[in-house]
C-alpha cells in the first residue's frame, strides 16, 4: 500500500526523471523538494515504492526511475492538469483561425499540437458515417469529363474528376445534377450509397437512355467516394521527432515507424483508449502491448464534432511530461471544437 508521502515522492521522481533523464537519488529528492524528511526516509519510502513494481533501478547506481506501472500510479493520481501559458493558448486560437477547409484545419491541428508538446501529434477526422450528404455539384470541365462535389454536414467535402463515356452539354449536367441529388441530398451517407449503387443494377430504369451511360460513369465516382467518407481517418504531424528522441525509448522505433506508415494500428489504438470524466486518456508502456507499441505512451482528449466525438493527441516515449502534453491535447480539442461547432452553425 503507498502512502500519501510515497505518492509525493513518486510524483518527484517522474518530475525530475523526465527533467533531466537522469536516474533520481534519494538526495537530490531532498534537495529539490520540501518533504521536511531526511535522505534516509526518502529512501525508505523508495524501498516500498520499488516493492510495490512503481520504480525500478536502470543500473548498479543508487537512482531510480519510474517503471510503466509507476507512470500508471502518477497519471491516475494528477490533482489537475496542468494549464498552458496565455502565450500558449494565443498560439492555439492564432494558428487554428480561418481554416481553409477541414483538410486544412486538421492539419493546422496537429503541426500545433506538434509544436506544443514536442511529440508525435495525432488526430481522428470527424466521423463521416454518420454525417448527411448536404450538396452535390457537377462542373463540366471537358464533354468528357466532370468535377464531382459532394459536401455532407459534418464538414467532408469530396472532389473527383470523373471521366465520361460520352459528350455531354450544358443541359445533359443539369439533367444528370438533378437525378443525382434527387438520389442523394439529405441522404445519410449508408443510405446515399445503397441508391447510388441502385443505378448499376439491371432492373434500373434510366430516365435518360441516351444519358445512362454517363449517370452509370458518375455513379462508380460518387460511390467510390462514399466509401471514402465511411472510412475512418488520421492525419499526423512530427514523425521527425521519433529520430530526434530516439535514445527515450527502451527499444527499438521501428514498430511505431511502421504503426505510422500503416495507421490502422494507429487508428485502433487512438479508438480504444478509455477516457476519464474529462474526455482525458492515457495509454502508457505495456498497456499498448497488443498493438506492438509497448514502447510507447499516448495521451488524447476528446473533441466534438457535428457527427459525434473524435480525438486528438500525442504519441511519445513513456519518459514523457504528462501533465503538459495532456493540457497541450485538451486545449487543441477544445479550440477544434469551438470551430467544428461555428462551421456547423453557419451551414
Amino acid at each position: 500500500m503507498v502512502t500519501e508521502r510515497g505518492l509525493e515522492v513518486l510524483r518527484a521522481i517522474v518530475q525530475d526523471y523526465v527533467a533531466t533523464h537522469e536516474p533520481v537519488a534519494s538526495k537530490s529528492i531532498v534537495e529539490r523538494h520540501a518533504f521536511g524528511v531526511s535522505a534516509a526516509t526518502i529512501r525508505n519510502d523508495m524501498a516500498l515504492l520499488e516493492d510495490e513494481d512503481l520504480i525500478e533501478a536502470p543500473h548498479t547506481s543508487s537512482g531510480r526511475v519510474p517503471t510503466d506501472k509507476g507512470y500508471r500510479v502518477f497519471v491516475n493520481h494528477l490533482a489537475q492538469v496542468r494549464p498552458l501559458s496565455t502565450g500558449q493558448r494565443s498560439a492555439i486560437e492564432s494558428f487554428l483561425t480561418d481554416p481553409a477547409d477541414l483538410d486544412d484545419l486538421m492539419a493546422r491541428t496537429v503541426r500545433v499540437l506538434t509544436q506544443l508538446t514536442g511529440q508525435v501529434a495525432l488526430a481522428q477526422y470527424p466521423s463521416f458515417a454518420r454525417a448527411s450528404i448536404t450538396h452535390i455539384e457537377l462542373v463540366a470541365l471537358a464533354p468528357n469529363r466532370m468535377l464531382v462535389i459532394l459536401v455532407t454536414d459534418a464538414g467532408g467535402v469530396s472532389q473527383r474528376i470523373a471521366p465520361l463515356p460520352i459528350d455531354v452539354d450544358e443541359a445533359d449536367v443539369a439533367v444528370l445534377r438533378a437525378q443525382l441529388a434527387s438520389l442523394i441530398t439529405g441522404r445519410a451517407v449508408g443510405e446515399a450509397t445503397d441508391r447510388i449503387n441502385a443505378l448499376t443494377r439491371p432492373d434500373h430504369v434510366a430516365t435518360s437512355p441516351r444519358l445512362q451511360p454517363a449517370l452509370l460513369a458518375l455513379a462508380g465516382v460518387i460511390s467510390e467516394e462514399l466509401a471514402e467518407f465511411r472510412q475512418e481517418r488520421l492525419v499526423m504531424a512530427g514523425a521527425a521527432t521519433l529520430a530526434r528522441r530516439e535514445q527515450d525509448f527502451r527499444g527499438s522505433i521501428h514498430p511505431l515507424l511502421e504503426a505510422i506508415e500503416e495507421q490502422v494500428t494507429l487508428l485502433r489504438l487512438m479508438s480504444e483508449m478509455v477516457t476519464d470524466e474529462h474526455g482525458l486518456a492515457t495509454s502508457i508502456g505495456t498497456e499498448n502491448a497488443s498493438f506492438g507499441l509497448g514502447e510507447a505512451s499516448f495521451v488524447a482528449s476528446n473533441y466534438a464534432a457535428p457527427s459525434g466525438t473524435a480525438r486528438v493527441g500525442v504519441m511519445g516515449p513513456t519518459r514523457m511530461d504528462y501533465p503538459s502534453n495532456l493540457a497541450a491535447a485538451r486545449a487543441v480539442a477544445r479550440y477544434l471544437s469551438r470551430i467544428l461547432e461555428e462551421d456547423g452553425a453557419g451551414r
